[in-house]
């Protein structure tokens, strides 16, 4: 296969590739909860509320064909992105815990996955974020050029 026609499958494929990425979340977000039974902090609720939807929102997209989608997908992210971001440099300690939402319950700080010292869950959810942002951005920018 030539490296041309890789990326043409690989933007003609974008919104799957979104979708993957959200409902990997989705799931692996659930399984944390419901199987492991790691309770969610608030930051990590309103992270949730942002994704779940996607799932849908990116099916019914490509079901559509809906050019604009990204209008839809792109809210979500980018607000998905700052409370990720914002979760990380908490538990990095940058923002100090006193700034945190969470006054009852589990913590924002809480680290239930601690990769190679700075990979936790708030990251990955800031970067699955970013993943469908890029996403919507190929597939925009692929549409503009039709």
């Amino acid at each position: 296969m030539k490296l041309k026609s890789v990326t043409d499958w690989a933007r003609n494929n974008i919104l799957y590739f979104a979708w993957g990425q959200a409902l990997a979340a989705t799931l692996g977000s659930l399984y944390a909860s419901e199987i492991l039974h790691w309770v969610p902090c608030p930051l990590c609720w309103y992270q949730r509320i942002l994704m779940f939807p996607l799932v849908i929102i990116l099916a019914v997209g490509i079901l559509k064909k809906d050019k604009n989608l990204p209008a839809f997908v792109l809210p979500f992210t980018a607000l998905g992105m700052a409370v990720a971001f914002y979760q990380y440099l908490l538990q990095l300690g940058v923002i100090s815990e006193n700034l945190a939402p969470c006054a009852t319950g589990v913590s924002c700080t809480t680290k239930y996955v601690d990769f190679f010292g700075f990979v936790s869950f708030a990251l990955l959810s800031f970067l699955a974020f970013a993943f469908i942002s890029a996403c919507m951005a190929v597939f925009q920018r692929s549409q503009s050029k039709k």
